[in-house]
């Protein structure tokens, strides 16, 4: 594997720390700009909100310039981001400095895995793609629990300044690592939004939209719930968030492993079972042996569904799938928002820190029902025609002017 992969692979590494290092700071943040748990969480939302509308924003503009200069870009705009958001004297500022960064994330992943696969044989370029991936997960492992600890200990603006500096690293290696690529050709935005007019893509950004939208509703709000509810100590977040990332990188391979082989059956069963375990997270989060078990699963179920939902999407879009692929990538972060917000909603409202599972259980559940529905639609549509009838062989000996017996199926004309 080429040494540009490791360039992608530290950009990818710094944009999923970004991501989920805030939650477990979200208290540190809240109590320095003095506002609530919930206010706090817009965090969250407005990094997600961003994502989605710079998925989309981001990869048309990536088709005027060459891939590496528009990674570079966005890599720049992920360090001013979190340079932002670390200097922040307000909330506000904050918020903006996190909707900034949020911009490079969903292009930088479209992009970056077609240059990965641009590097490497035809017969490599899935491992390419993985390897450059290999960075967001080990940000849940790593990056996260890393980043919450330091936070903890000297600030969490030092967080994000730490953060800021991986961006730095990731902007030199792609500079100097990966190859000059000419800009993409031929590329027709009417085409390319013509898939979204297929009510199976529509179908399946819907259940990622909700299906890891679930997953968040728990996880944004898990460090007040652990610490006030399960009676953790805030140190312990930081393994907490090892375990969920540790979920992590296994349900994202377990999802992997079965998205080319059943896919639907695939969605089914981690969507239901995400569904049952969210419901009684908000039983096992009063004691911390069950809650610490609780979020592992969590954390497996929620990215078992994100090589399969991807998959969806792809094969739906196969025409066109370039900006729905980015699009979708904006669905999962749509998904954080909106149940990051409703999270803050239910606790604000003061049915407690665990209430927000029960708000993901009910959206995991609600993906489900999608997801049977878009499997109902494609047996229809896959038995729609009538059955042909197969007339059979002359039997030995007969004359071409002998009456042949057949099913009284009909013909379809």
């Amino acid at each position: 594997m080429p040494l540009a992969l490791l360039a992608l692979a530290i950009g990818a590494f710094g944009i999923g720390t970004t991501e989920f290092v805030i939650m477990g700071l979200l208290p540190d943040v809240a109590a320095d700009f003095q506002v609530s748990i919930p206010a706090a969480g817009f965090l969250v939302t407005g990094y997600a909100l961003g994502v989605v509308l710079g998925a989309p924003l981001m990869t048309i503009l990536g088709t005027r310039v060459t891939r590496k200069r528009m990674l570079m870009f966005l890599m720049v705009l992920f360090i001013v981001g979190n340079v932002v958001s670390a200097l922040a004297p307000v909330f506000g500022a904050m918020l903006a400095g996190r909707v900034i960064a949020s911009l490079a994330h969903g292009a930088f992943f479209g992009i970056g895995s077609v240059v990965a696969a641009d590097l490497v044989a035809p017969e490599k370029k899935a491992g390419a793609i993985a390897t450059m991936f290999t960075g967001l997960t080990v940000a849940n492992v790593v990056g996260v629990p890393l980043g919450t600890s330091i936070g903890q200990e000297f600030g969490w603006r030092v967080t994000f300044l730490v953060v800021a500096a991986l961006g730095v690293l990731g902007l030199l290696g792609v500079a100097k690592l990966v190859p000059e690529q000419p800009k993409p050709q031929g590329v027709r935005i009417r085409h390319e939004l013509a898939a979204f007019r297929n009510v199976q893509v529509l179908l399946a950004m819907a259940m990622t939209v909700l299906g890891f939208g679930g997953v968040f509703a728990a996880i944004t709000y898990i460090t007040p719930m652990m610490t006030e509810t399960a009676g953790f100590a805030t140190s312990s977040v930081t393994w907490l968030l090892v375990l969920f990332g540790l979920g992590m990188v296994g349900g994202n391979l377990l999802g992997g492993r079965f998205a080319d082989r059943r896919l639907m059956p695939m969605l089914y069963v981690s969507l239901g079972t995400l569904a049952v375990v969210l419901a009684l997270f908000t039983v096992t989060a009063h004691n911390k042996f069950a809650a610490a078990v609780t979020i592992l699963l969590i954390g497996a179920l929620g990215f078992a569904t994100v090589p399969p939902l991807q998959k969806r999407v792809l094969d739906q879009a196969a025409g066109a799938p370039t900006l729905a692929s980015a699009v979708n990538i904006g669905a999962f972060n749509l998904g954080n928002a909106l149940s990051a917000w409703l999270g803050g909603i239910v606790i604000a409202a003061g049915f407690g820190y665990t209430a927000p599972n029960w708000v993901g259980a009910a959206l995991a559940a609600s993906a489900l029902l999608l997801a049977v529905l878009s499997g109902a639609i494609e047996r229809r549509a896959a038995n729609g025609g009538r059955p042909v009838a197969v007339l059979p062989e002359p039997a030995a000996g007969a004359r071409p002017g002998d009456a042949v017996h057949t099913a009284s199926a009909p013909v379809s004309r």
